[in-house]
């Protein structure tokens, strides 16, 4: 029966795979009117069989003709992976139903149709590696006696099937069959997937011992599906395929495999994914996956775009990578205990954007608070200068007070205002040293800054004049120094002028970082 599948783009086109033949990589198109289905149900049955690159062509034929008789004959799906680079096997993906089911060997049992191809596949295989040492050796003694090799890859919640409590179950099939079974979990090949946190299973012995260790893997295997099914026709490869799945070759060839093809320190895998609306999606894909290519060049993660697991109108953008931590690089701060044989580690980053931010926050906080001093202890001392004392000449008694001048008035008011905005602003700046990213408060802050900064420096240099006259007079308007008589009256009101003067340079500083910290925004 043919089966299509929409595409990214809302049409419907068959599923092409690639083959390589002749010596160079092309696209065919293996279906004619029996196409397989782009779609891995929840329940059904599915096997990735790794086919060394050089046998690839005996289950391939010329111009796919041997895989589509392997389609037609057994009514499965089979997709062949293209071959990675420094890869020397090829991922062969059989699945099925279990609707209908085949009969199998000699005694016409009865099983799925991907059990049935994939047996195909392996003797297949096998009888290729026949002939290769036929030809090798040209001895028939040495064909009984051949050893034969079978890897697998299953998922990690699938593999439990196999092994067992305690081992019990892959015991008992090693001692049934006297097959050599292992299940590696350590430098997988770089087919392997990230997603499934895939494992290898290998079987190694005489072809017939192998034959019947594979059965009753491929028995267990059908029995317990795993739940990373959706996701098992992936290939890690960086390929578009008009079936709506969009493929990235990850970091590495799998998540424990800490060697393959990258120099990793520590690598902790991050994964997310969301649904998007089926018109969005040729925005995030490009034209030929241009757009999607480019992303995954600039960010190093994988991305997948899946069409078939959601309702018609919506696809699912699947994006992972693993972050990076190397020995070298120092500005990176471990956090916790962490063990030598643990695979990953939890780091945090401290950024130096965020440190700097924080800085100069603080800074400002110390201006403001010295600012707080300067303005009203200057408005205190001269609020409260007065003196008093009598004339000898004539006989009278003399008092100084700042409320006699206008100018000192305005300098107690313009630094007591001052002072008093200053210290409901402290809260404010503290905030701003805890939430680096507020702007608006800072732009408040920077405004009414700026204008008590005018406010002090008027009031101070107003009251500059009024002492300046106060200590040296004015011989043109016949103005005499009062100082000479009322000189603790002058000197508090010079001190309160100094510190006024230092608010006045510290309210400066602060408008000067608020300006800083906005512009770093």
């Amino acid at each position: 029966m043919a089966s299509t599948l929409r595409n990214i783009h809302g049409k419907r086109s068959n599923f092409q795979s690639e083959y390589t033949g002749n010596g160079g990589s092309k696209r065919r198109n293996l279906h004619d009117d029996d196409t397989d289905h782009n779609v891995i149900g929840s329940e059904d049955t599915v096997y990735r069989y790794l086919c060394p690159v050089k046998k690839t062509g005996s289950i391939i034929g010329k111009g796919g003709e041997i895989a589509k008789q392997i389609r037609s004959e057994t009514k499965s799906n089979m997709r062949i992976n293209e071959a990675l680079p420094g890869c020397e096997e090829r991922v062969v993906t059989i699945y099925s139903t279990s609707d209908e089911l085949n009969h199998f060997g000699e005694d016409g049992e009865l099983v799925c149709p991907a059990l049935d191809a994939l047996f195909k596949v392996h003797d297949m295989v096998v009888a290729d590696s026949n002939d290769n040492e036929d030809d090798d050796d040209g001895d028939e003694d040495l064909v009984g006696k051949q050893m034969v090799t079978v890897r697998m890859l299953v998922p990690s919640d699938q593999i439990g099937c196999v092994i067992g409590k305690g081992g019990q179950v892959i015991q008992k099939l090693r001692t049934e069959t006297n097959a050599q079974i292992r299940v590696i979990k350590d430098n997988l090949p770089p087919c392997a997937l990230t997603l499934s946190h895939d494992e290898l299973l290998q079987i190694i012995g005489e072809p017939l011992v192998v034959r019947e260790a594979l059965y009753q893997v491929a028995s267990l295997l059908h029995d317990n599906p795993s739940r990373f099914q959706h996701s098992l026709l992936s290939s890690p490869s960086t390929m578009y395929q008009p079936g709506g799945m969009l493929m990235c070759a990850p970091l590495t060839g799998s998540h424990r495999n800490y060697t393959a093809r990258r120099d990793l320190a520590d690598a902790t895998e991050f994964c997310v994914c969301f649904i998007c609306p089926a018109e969005n999606v040729g925005g995030v894909i490009g034209k030929g996956g241009g757009f999607i290519n480019q992303i995954r060049q600039e960010t190093g993660a994988t991305i997948r775009v899946n069409t078939s697991e959601t309702e018609e109108d919506d696809s699912i953008i699947f994006i992972s990578s693993k972050e990076i931590k190397k020995m070298e690089e120092a500005k990176q701060i471990e956090v916790g205990e962490t063990s030598s044989s643990t695979p990953s580690r939890k780091v945090i980053t401290l950024e130096p954007k965020l440190v700097i931010k924080k800085g100069i926050s603080t800074l400002g906080f110390v201006f403001r608070l010295f600012a707080v001093f300067g303005t009203i202890g200057s408005a205190l001392a001269m609020g409260t200068t007065q003196e008093s004392v009598v004339s000898l000449t004539q006989l009278v008694l003399l008092k100084a007070k700042y409320s006699d001048l206008p100018t000192l008035m305005f300098f107690v008011v313009a630094n007591a205002v001052a002072g008093g905005y200053l210290v409901l602003s402290l809260p404010v700046s503290i905030f701003h040293i805890i939430s680096t990213k507020a702007k608006t408060s800072r732009i408040i802050l920077l405004a009414i800054d700026t204008v008590m900064l005018a406010l002090v420096s008027c009031g101070a240099s107003a009251a500059t004049a009024t002492v300046y006259l106060a200590h040296e007079g004015n011989t043109t308007a016949n103005w005499p120094p009062i100082c000479q008589q009322f000189d603790g009256f002058c000197e508090r009101i010079s001190g309160s002028l100094i510190g006024s003067f230092c608010a006045v340079i510290l309210l400066m500083l602060v408008v000067i970082n608020s300006g800083i910290s906005l512009s770093r925004h």
